[in-house]
């Protein structure tokens, strides 16, 4: 695909998403707004208002002032700080008020986005992430907003026990995304050492086999070699390992099988979650 196709996907994936989060929600009566999600201390109705309040940044619209209360546990890092900001400024709001916002951020949103002359897919845009907040080329913060948008879906979905979602085309762009972090799992967090060669295997809706290469300088790299003796093999479904990734499971709650270097393929596991 050219540049402008790859933007094109990315927009139809977000659209896609963002509007499955939107038509899950809708029918919901304001107690099931308050189900608790796998996302640490976040409700629907806080993922919904993230979800939103991240597109709303990304339309220029000035972000809420706000001061949070103390005792939220989870709030324990200048990010979760900046992302609970416009979450904790939602809680009082009712059923109808979060529908209604979220529908017209969507209009909002994806009328910018069909709209778009500003930015070819190379050029720079500030990625809204406060702490972390940097210059990214077009596309790629469109796929980053793809890749939060399907995992905060799948986190509704899965407290409101409405599966569904794992064979978009937004799940495709997530498992790639995801795959290109297995270097830093692997070799920087885990710690696997020089000439080693980890495989994942995940079957599923996004079925996959890679190979994680840690080379001498203890740099990881992967492709879709396999080799006949790797040190740790990882085999789990698509799900888990997406759950697993985002720091929605812990590995001792998972659904995964290993093989090998049992330390080396716990200490993988145990530093899985490679997203903020």
């Amino acid at each position: 695909m050219t540049d402008k196709q790859t933007v094109q996907a990315y927009a139809d994936a977000w659209t896609q998403s963002i509007e499955a989060i939107s038509e899950l929600v809708a029918p919901l009566s304001e107690g099931a707004w308050n189900r608790p999600t796998e996302c640490p201390g976040w409700s629907v109705r806080d993922v919904v208002s993230h979800v939103i309040a991240m597109e709303l940044e990304l339309l220029g619209d000035p972000r809420p002032i706000h001061t949070l209360p103390r005792d939220l546990r989870h709030v324990v890092d200048e990010f979760s700080r900046y992302c609970e900001v416009p979450v904790d400024k939602r809680r009082c709001h009712t059923a109808p008020e979060m529908t209604a916002e979220l529908e017209y951020t969507i209009i909002r949103r994806g009328r910018a986005l069909r709209t778009n002359t500003r930015y070819e897919p190379m050029d720079d845009i500030r990625w809204p992430m406060g702490p972390y907040s940097r210059d990214v080329p077009y596309h790629q913060l469109l796929r980053t907003r793809v890749f939060d948008v399907w995992t905060h879906e799948q986190d509704v979905r899965r407290a409101l026990h409405a599966p569904g979602g794992l064979d978009t085309p937004a799940a495709a762009i997530t498992r790639d995304y995801l795959i290109e972090l297995l270097p830093k799992a692997v070799a920087k967090l885990a710690g696997a050492p020089a000439g080693s060669a980890v495989v994942f295997d995940v079957h599923g809706a996004q079925e996959f086999m890679r190979t994680v290469h840690v080379d001498e300088a203890g740099r990881g790299s992967v492709d879709a070699q396999v080799p006949l003796a790797p040190v740790v093999r990882v085999t789990t479904d698509w799900e888990t390992y997406a759950r697993l990734a985002c720091g929605r499971v812990t590995a001792s709650a998972a659904d995964v099988k290993t093989e090998g270097d049992e330390a080396l393929a716990r200490r993988i596991l145990d530093n899985f979650a490679v997203t903020p």
